[in-house]
């Protein structure tokens, strides 16, 4: 049997691009989904027949009857946040069980790393992040560092005791010292995680065995990344970033499955621009449109219900995100925000000093002396909410996504017009090249558009 086909799903931006709903679209075409980067500080909502469901280690692909879902090595686990999310899951009448996979070598994220995060984010001189204190960063840390403790080490209780034990006593010492935090009981950690383990043990698999082989098989994979972009440890806007690989590269480091096996890489971004926490936004509004733009487009995160700052599309980042990740499809979300507004500026450029740059600047405070170079297409000033056809799209609105296309060299292949599964469209060829949908259902017209 040939090798199953495999598409990579990343932000393009800085995050809540709208991959949850992205992904739980396309996943009807793939066997298995898997998520490959970050923790439960991610939220994925999506909208199923005015249903919302908002996922934070799940991959969305649970949601789809016959779908696996698999939480991949790159991941770090909190153990009762997962158990969370399963129960809600089940309560809804979704099938978990026999369908989520939970790799035996992703971290574990333990207390002590909340506490150090929570502490560190606040303490005197230190330059704040904007993280959700729940732990991501220091237990990526005690990953790179070689004392972390990984699901397979959680299912054996005598060596979990020990490692608890060592662990808070060092921990309870540097918190004290550095932040005099209250310390942590080792004991009643291991108690807890010891039924937390019992609760997640039926789930844990060799993740990269099962992805592996379904691919051998035959059967298709999407990769599921978190965050954005430019919230890459390595490539983003450092050091206001995440502490995983959100690029399309984290897909084989974080699941197990050699790049060599990964067919195409989607983008996904939104028709604007936004950011939450701290850190460099060129193209951020801080007047009344871009309140308007936060109200319309519910610009509040999915995890933490923190606003989003919001700004104009900045076409020099896109460029950047699809050279970094290889990204051939471009998704385009929230179009119907943008319906109301006469005229639309989007960032084609960026000066320094008076001065064109071609390049993404390395250093957070290289993005402070940018000064961004717009070009103001007409608004459409039409609704788009709910179409699901780009024939109906507005003139207007097409020449839009024709400019971004034009402007990034990424083929747009979808457009979302609405929160909810439904209010979506595919564009041009980018439904032929699904798995499956050779056998299943014609081509849709190509769009006219010219490339670059």
């Amino acid at each position: 049997m040939n090798r199953g086909k495999t598409a990579i799903v990343v932000g393009a931006q800085w995050g809540d691009e709208g991959k949850g709903k992205i992904v739980d679209y396309l996943s009807e075409h793939f066997d298995v989904v898997a998520r490959y980067a970050g923790g439960h500080n991610a939220g994925h909502t999506v909208t199923i027949a005015g249903r919302k469901f908002i996922l934070q280690l799940v991959p969305c692909g649970i949601l789809r009857p016959g779908c696996r879902a698999v939480i991949g090595n790159g991941v770090v686990l909190d153990p009762f946040a997962l158990l969370k999310e399963v129960k809600a899951l089940r309560d809804a009448g979704v099938q978990v069980d026999g369908n989520l996979f939970v790799s035996n070598r992703a971290q574990v994220i333990l207390p002590y790393h909340r506490m150090i995060e929570l502490a560190s984010e606040n303490a005197p001189g230190r330059v704040k992040i904007g993280t959700t204190s729940r732990g991501i960063g220091p237990a990526y840390e005690d990953k790179m560092g070689r004392r972390g403790l990984r699901v397979a080490d959680l299912l054996d209780h005598a060596l979990m005791k020990t490692h608890i034990e060592n662990a808070c006593r060092e921990k309870n010492t540097i918190v004290h010292a550095l932040f005099n935090s209250e310390p942590l009981d080792a004991a009643e950690i291991y108690r807890e995680y010891v039924r937390a383990a019992e609760g997640i043990k039926p789930f844990v698999a060799d993740t990269a065995s099962l992805l592996n082989k379904a691919l051998s098989s035959g059967e298709s994979v999407m990769f599921e990344g978190a965050q954005g972009t430019m919230l890459d440890i390595d490539h983003g806007t450092y050091p206001f970033v995440t502490s995983s690989s959100a690029t399309s590269g984290g897909a084989a480091t974080g699941t197990g499955v050699p790049p060599t096996s990964m067919d195409t890489v989607i983008g996904v971004t939104k028709a604007y621009c936004t950011r939450v926490g701290e850190g460099p936004f060129p193209t951020e509004l801080h007047d009344k449109l871009g309140e308007e733009l936060r109200k319309k487009g519910n610009e509040f995160g999915a995890v933490t219900g923190r606003p989003r700052r919001c700004g104009w599309l900045d076409l020099p980042l896109l460029r950047y995100s699809a050279m970094i990740n290889g990204i051939e499809w471009l998704v385009v979300t929230k179009m119907d925000v943008l319906d109301d507004l006469a005229e639309i500026p989007i960032c084609v450029g960026y000066k320094i000093n008076g001065k064109k740059i071609t390049d993404i600047p390395a250093q957070g405070c290289g993005y402070e002396k940018i000064e961004p170079i717009y070009k103001t297409l007409p608004g459409w000033q039409k609704s788009t909410a709910g179409i699901s056809n780009y024939d109906k799209l507005p003139a207007k609105a097409k020449t839009y996504l024709d400019f971004i296309e034009n402007e990034t060299g990424a083929k747009i292949g979808m457009v979302s017009t609405g929160p909810d599964r439904e209010q979506t469209m595919l564009v041009g060829d980018f439904e032929s090249a699904l798995p499956g949908v050779e056998a299943e259902k014609p081509s849709r017209p190509k769009k006219t558009a010219a490339r670059r």
